[in-house]
């Protein structure tokens, strides 16, 4: 079996991948003869002959994560691939092999196996989201909102998919129901804008937009219907250095009128004061 070591921390951009110890088996190997330094007493000798070394043994789906968790994506499609030959009912071999995929960019080849998954087993939601997020990648936003939604069907108490659809909903200028879906992803994590982790590894996210000044004003307002004064404020904010243009729909919007009175809330929109003539 091929092993491989770790020499620094695993850091994940897009999802996480961790590694059970189930299913490891620990062998323990007498450590080989010692010969003695100059100087070294018999009682020091006997105690480093008697060390065991302890060394975990991989499975190949263990081994192909750790590929993955190190960002290595064409040796952890290699293994998916051997997994996913050795399976082909195996969805989550089929998916993971998708997303190492994804990760070089391959959408058609990342594609084609997210269906195969969702084809061997219409019930994994996780593949079926993947699908959607090829499409929002690749600006087809009609196409990734359905996904998204026959994603819901199957797991509707997934947060990330209700945020996913939210994207695509934002991407066709459907604002009205991309803060509906905020708002439910919200009610399932209220700290769903706090990681950026997804379940098992398993589930991409895009969080790429274009108006990025309305896009924080739609999150700030999913905030404060949620009745979460700091984070409305936060991504007002931000709406307010993008340039948002309407900022001042704050005052008459009856979504922000639980938060309206906070002093946080009235600087933002207070009138920027004039700039100074003096040389």
């Amino acid at each position: 079996m091929t092993r491989i070591k770790l020499a620094f921390p695993v850091i994940v951009l897009l999802f996480t991948l961790s590694v059970s110890s189930a299913g490891q088996t620990f062998v323990e190997t007498p450590s080989a003869p010692v010969a003695p330094r100059v100087g070294q007493s018999q009682t020091q000798l006997a105690a480093e002959s008697s060390v065991i070394v302890v060394k975990p043994e991989l499975t190949d789906e263990q081994l192909a994560d750790l590929y993955m968790a190190r960002k290595d994506f064409r040796e952890a499609a290699f293994s998916y691939k051997r997994l996913a030959d050795q399976n082909p009912r195996n969805p989550v071999y089929l998916n993971k092999l998708g997303i190492a995929l994804h990760q070089q960019a391959a959408l058609a080849a990342a594609l084609k196996y997210y269906e195969r998954a969702s084809k061997v087993d219409p019930s994994y939601a996780d593949a079926q989201n993947n699908i959607g997020t090829i499409w929002y990648q690749r600006k087809k936003f009609g196409r990734a909102v359905k996904a998204y939604q026959k994603a819901i069907t199957i797991r509707s108490d997934m947060a990330v998919l209700h945020s996913n659809l939210a994207y695509a909903y934002f991407g066709e200028k459907k604002y009205e129901q991309a803060i509906s879906s905020f708002r439910q992803a919200l009610a399932l994590d209220p700290q769903l804008f706090e990681h950026s982790s997804s379940r098992s590894g398993s589930v991409l996210q895009d969080r790429s937009v274009g108006d990025r000044g309305r896009f924080y004003f739609l999150l700030a307002k999913s905030f404060a219907e949620a009745g979460n004064v700091e984070r409305c404020l936060i991504y007002l904010r931000k709406a307010k250095d993008e340039g948002y243009k309407e900022l001042s729909s704050v005052k008459s919007d009856i979504s922000f009128a639980a938060v309206l009175k906070d002093p946080g809330i009235q600087e933002v929109l207070a009138p920027k004061p004039p700039a100074s003539t003096q040389p």
